[in-house]
């Protein structure tokens, strides 16, 4: 099981931490992504894929308290401020000019390897 994280631009959004298959979680971001628009998930698999495989993820709220840490962000209604984020959507490969040095030299150390 991998925790994702649902970020939305409504006013009362809570951020919530969702649990997902690993089945699951290499749907919604496959080829080592890390971060993805939900736009752009359910254009990939369809909106009825897409619904099958999030159904299950609104079914397993963690808290945050007790999440054994993060594997992903789904971000929703955030299209318009993809230009900001790594063509990637991988976190390490955010611009070196939008992050600190320790972050620099963690992603740099990542970036190469396996994705953790």
């Amino acid at each position: 099981m991998k925790n994702v994280q649902v970020i939305d631009r409504a006013d009362n959004a809570t951020f919530s931490i969702f649990q997902a298959s690993d089945e699951a979680f290499a749907a919604i971001f496959p080829d080592d992504r890390d971060i993805e628009f939900i736009e752009d998930f359910v254009e990939r698999v369809g909106s009825e894929r897409a619904g099958s495989i999030l159904g299950p993820l609104w079914e397993r709220p963690v808290l945050k308290r007790d999440a054994q840490g993060l594997h992903g962000t789904l971000f929703y209604e955030w299209a318009d401020r993809r230009k900001h984020w790594p063509a990637t959507k991988r976190e390490v490969d955010w611009d070196e000019r939008a992050i600190n040095t320790a972050q620099r030299l963690l992603f740099a150390a990542r970036r190469e390897g396996p994705h953790q």
